[in-house]
This record gives C-alpha cells, structure tokens and sequence, in this order.
C-alpha cells in the first residue's frame, strides 16, 4: 500500500470517530434532559397525587352519606301507613292521613258542598234537576286508594322519586264521578218538551167523531249528549257546582204528517163480548174506529201541509155483541135488589122514567168502573122523547122536561148501596120525595149534578131493571164472593124546624147475623113544605 493511500485511510478513519463521538455528545445531551425533567417532575406529581386522594376520600364520604340518607328515607317511606306529603283530593289536603281520615274527611267535604239539585238554564227558562233523583255520586274510595299508593307502587327508587316530588310539588286527585246517565237522559227528554221554543211535532186527536190533525212547527230540542257532558263538568267543579247549567240545544225540524202512520195508530177492530162458565169470566165488547174516507182522500186533505190543522171524518164500528147483550148466565147470582113505587095514571111521568130504566137496563159494569147517571142515560131532551112532568125548582114543585126520573136514581141508589158497592157521587133532593125515606134519595140534574158508583168488586156485575105495573124495580147480577157481607140500610129523621128536616143514612154490614161495620152514608138538609 502507498503512502498516500494509508494517509488517504487514516484521514477518513479519523473523521468517522468524530462524527460517532458527536453523536454520543448529543445521545448524552438529551438523556441528561430527560433526567433533569423527570427530576424537575417529580416535585409536581408528589402534589397532585395529594390532592386526588383527597378528593376520594371526600367524595367517599358523601357516597356513604347519600346511601345512608337513601336507606333511611326508604325504610321510613316503608313503614309510613300514611298519605304521603303533597297529595290533595279534590284540592282538599290528605297529607299524612290515614286512609280512613282521608275517606271520611272527603266524603264530609262532598256531602256539605253538593247541593240538592241543580239548575238548568235555556234563555229565560229555567229548570231543576234533583241530584239524587240522577244518582249523583263520587268514588271516594278509589280516589283514596289512589292518594295511598302514591309512592309505593313502583321500585325504591321511583318511590322515593315520588315522595321527594310530592313534597315540593302539589298532586291533586279528582275522584270518579258516576250518576244515572239513563235517569238523567230520561228527564232532559222530559225537559226539551218544555222549552218555550222546543220543536212542535205533528199531532192529533179525537173530537166526536173527527180526526184532527195539527201541523208541526220547528224549533230545538236538548242536545241530550253534549248537555249531560256539561253538567257533569258543572258537578265535578265545585267552584262551579252553584251556577246555572246552560242547556246545549240543536235546531229540528218537525216530521212530516204521516197519514198511513197515523191510520194505522187510530185504526181499531171491533170486539164482541163473551164470556166463560168455567171460570165465570166476562169479556166486554169495545167499539172500533176508522176513517170515514178513504186514506187517499185523507191524504188529499192534508195536502203540501201548509195549514195549522186538519180535519179527517171518522165512523165508529159497532161489535155484533155488546157487553149489554151478555144474558144472566154469565152473572150467576143475584148480589140485591130494590123497588119503588109510583102511580100509572101519571102516564108522561111514567114515560120518562120507562125511558131513563130503558137506558140502563143491561149495563155491564167491569171491575174498577165508575159508572155515571147521566152519561148512561143522556140528556133528558124532548127528541130523546121525554115528556114534562113534576119536578122541584127553587123549592117549587113545576113542570119540567124528564120529571120524575130521580125515581130511577133513587131505587138505582138503594140497590148500589145493598150491593155494597162504592157510592163516589150522590146528592140528595130539596125536599123528601114520596117513594123513599129522607136519606135514601139520589138527584140529578143534567151538567150540573150526577149520581155515581164504582164496581169495587172482583167480578163484573149486570144491572137489569123495569118500569111496570107502578113499581120500577132494579136487581144488580154478579158472583158473589167469600168476603161479602148482608147489607142493611138504616136511616131516620135526627131532627125539625120549621124550615128544614135533617136526616142520616148508614149502612150496617153484617156476617152471620151478627153486625160488623157501621158506616155513615149521608147527612141530609131537606127543605119542609
């Protein structure tokens, strides 16, 4: 090897020992760095350490408190057999009540503030309707229990959520309100019909014998629905309980005149009578009625309907058997019987008192029907062929159309009394008549004065009388019964003046020959001649 390549060598030798011991300079440089940080550190970490263990431990401490606090809260709210704080019922505070407090404080506060009724209001009009009569009432019970439960239904934690709550804030509870809906329907329908601008349907009735039919008229009618709504606000708020309800109304428009509905409603076939033997039993016979014209006629009567009222013709359909026409065979006994006598040779008074016989002759009575004097036998009219006779007028005896037909009344009285059946209406005359004694009378007087009885028995009965040979007799037909008595007729004069005669009636019911009853059947003030 030449010089110069080993001085060329040395050369290049030496400069990579340099730059290897310039790298271990700077490799030591930056350690010593790192040691002088991590020395410069180490002061700084000691501290915060410090402090985080500090904060642990504090933060511990409110951890063991809060589960501290946590499990007393929870054991006392478990042993609590109370309401808890903050809970209302009908915004009446039950806090800390016991459920039976609560109950009674609830159902006193209820009943001393609903009123007995309330009222209802449509315009100027006004109505009531009775709170009880609707069945008004609350679950105070249930509202109660709910109140109780508050807090005790969902885990320990939402439990104890629900008692922080109701502390800080207000839960109020509305009971259950119930009431008779169908009740209370019932009496709105009743009160739309009374509204001064309700809805006119159509209607019709009977006079003599003629249809008439009124048109309707529009108008409004209860929105039963939306107003049973508004009154169950009212009720179950009690700042409100004392105003009137408004009615909620809806207009309605009248149905139209239904002639066929309207025949089919009046339309009725005529009954005949009968009657059974085995049991007795009497089937009166009843009129039908129809439509004198045809329904197209009636129709063409009624028209666009743009009248007030109509008018349609009517015929009365007659039974082929009247109850009248049932024989005593179907009354098997005979329940009593009276006679008076009068003189032939008045033969006008005769006739009216063979006319006014005639007309009752026969008449069945059912049980529970009142029978009337002058319904039955009509106005004493001279086409009804009455004759004038005696009669009484202002304490005169005159002429007088159907003289002496208080005759018939008067034996009809007598035999009504025997039968004892219930007398409803009897007057007695001016003065005492010749066929019976004081008290045992009946006058009438056609519009003015009437003679009725009642059919008080189980069965019907049967009147048959006659006016023949001076004596007009009447017999009253039934079937006797287990409870009926002997009848007896006791009455006398009780004193005189000079003006005036005063009578009693009584009727003694007697069973077995021995008196059961005594009862007063009139006093009397007779006029003297």
């Amino acid at each position: 090897m030449s010089t110069k390549q080993i001085e060329k060598e040395l050369k290049e030798n030496n400069k990579e020992l340099e730059k290897n011991l310039k790298k271990e300079e700077i490799s030591k440089t930056e350690e010593e760095k790192k040691e002088e940080a991590i020395q410069d550190f180490t002061p700084v970490a000691k501290e915060k350490t410090t402090v985080l263990s500090v904060f642990s431990i504090l933060f511990l401490i409110i951890i063991a408190i809060l589960i501290i606090t946590f499990i007393i809260f929870t054991g006392y709210n478990a042993l609590n057999q109370n309401i808890i704080s903050g809970v209302h019922i009908k915004n009446i505070d039950v806090s800390n009540m016991s459920k039976s407090d609560a109950k009674y404080t609830i159902e006193t506060y209820i009943t001393n503030t609903l009123p007995e009724e309330i009222t209802l209001k449509h315009g100027d009009y006004q109505t009531t309707i009775s709170l009880s009569q609707i069945g008004v009432n609350f679950d105070v019970k249930n509202a109660v229990n709910n109140a109780y439960n508050i807090g005790r239904q969902g885990n320990l934690f939402l439990n104890n959520f629900y008692v922080l709550s109701t502390m800080f804030g207000k839960v109020n509870i509305e009971p259950t309100l119930n009431l008779d809906e169908e009740q209370l329907t019932q009496n709105l329908n009743e009160i739309s019909t009374q509204l001064p601008d309700k809805v006119i349907e159509s209607s019709y009735y009977i006079e003599d014998n003629n249809l008439i039919i009124t048109n309707g008229k529009e108008g409004y009618v209860i929105d039963v629905p939306a107003t049973i709504e508004a009154i169950k606000s009212t009720i179950s708020n009690f700042s409100e309980i004392n105003n009137p309800v408004e009615i909620i109304v809806k207009s309605q428009t009248p149905a139209g005149i239904d002639i066929d509905k309207i025949h089919s409603e009046i339309y009725k076939e005529p009954k005949d009578a009968y009657y059974t033997q085995n049991p007795f039993a009497v089937f009166p016979s009843e009129n039908g009625v129809d439509f004198n014209i045809s329904i197209d006629e009636a129709k063409n009567i009624i028209g666009d309907q743009s009248a007030e009222e109509y008018t349609i013709p009517l015929k009365i359909l007659y039974p082929n058997v009247t109850t009248n026409m049932i024989g005593t065979e179907a009354f098997p006994d005979l329940l009593s019987q009276y006679s008076t006598k009068y003189s032939t040779r008045d033969r006008d008074r005769t006739t009216n008192l063979q006319l006014a016989a005639n007309k009752i002759n026969g008449t069945v009575l059912m049980p529970g029907e009142t029978f009337s004097y002058n319904k039955v036998v009509g106005e004493r009219t001279i086409a009804a062929g009455y004759k004038e006779a005696p009669i009484y007028v202002s304490g005169q005896v005159v002429d007088g159309l159907g003289g002496g037909i208080c005759q018939i009344t008067s034996t009809l009285y007598n035999a009504v009394v025997y039968a004892n059946l219930e007398v409803t209406q009897r007057s007695n005359h001016q003065f005492v008549p010749s066929y019976v004694s004081a008290s045992r009378d009946a006058t009438v007087v056609y519009g003015a004065i009437d003679f009725q009885f009642k059919n008080n028995r189980n069965y019907p009965i049967k009147i048959v009388c006659s006016v023949s040979g001076g004596v007009a007799q009447f017999q009253i037909f039934g079937m006797r019964q287990d409870d009926d008595y002997d009848v007896e007729i006791y009455s006398y004069v009780t004193g005189r003046t000079s003006t005036a005669i005063y009578s009693e009636a009584y009727k003694i019911l007697k069973r077995d020959g021995k008196e059961v009853s005594r009862q007063l059947l009139s006093k009397d003030t007779y006029k003297r001649h």
